[in-house]
This record gives C-alpha cells, sequence and structure tokens, in this order.
C-alpha cells in the first residue's frame, strides 16, 4: 500500500525561488525547450515568491505594478525590456548562448 499523498507545500517553493542561484535555474530550465507560456508562468512564480511579490519586484524594476501584474497574466505579452528590468530586480539577467 502507498502512502497517502501530502499537499504541496507553496512556503517551501518560495524560499528556494528567493534564491538567485535556484530561481535562475528554474527559469532556464523552463526557458529550456523554448515554450514561452511556462517561462512567463516561472516569471510570475518567481516575482510572488519574493518578499512583497510582484509589488515588490514591480518597484525595484521601476516598472508599474498594474502593468506588471497584467504582463505576467496568462494572456500577458511581456517585452523585452520588462523582463530584463525585472530580471535586474531579482538579481538575475538574461544570457545568450549557441543552440546545440
Amino acid at each position: 500500500m502507498t502512502a497517502p499523498s501530502k499537499p504541496f507545500d507553496f512556503k517551501i517553493r518560495d524560499e528556494l525561488l528567493r534564491d538567485p542561484e535556484n530561481a535562475a535555474t528554474y527559469l532556464a530550465e523552463c526557458l529550456e525547450d523554448g515554450d514561452i507560456a511556462l517561462f512567463q508562468e516561472a516569471l510570475r512564480n518567481v516575482a510572488k515568491a519574493q518578499e512583497g511579490g510582484v509589488r515588490a519586484v514591480a518597484e525595484h524594476a521601476d516598472l508599474n505594478r498594474e502593468n506588471l501584474y497584467r504582463a505576467l497574466s496568462k494572456n500577458g505579452k511581456p517585452q523585452l525590456e520588462t523582463v530584463s528590468k525585472m530580471l535586474a530586480a531579482l538579481g538575475l539577467r538574461f544570457t545568450i548562448t549557441p543552440a546545440h
């Protein structure tokens, strides 16, 4: 007989995603296959995990809070500049590598 499953503990996920190394690995893995919707969801998860959530990320990135929420929504289409500012506020940056 298998042990009963436990509900996912989002507090642990959030603690992990507050660390820039963990956030970078998570975002890179989500972008690996080129699934932009998955990457956008991962960005949203990382922003929500920060102390103060998306509001604090928007403030540190010098972005309008409502616009950032909209950009990170399922129907959002964030511009490269918005993502770049958001990543910088999280202590991250884009890196381009050759496709293999």
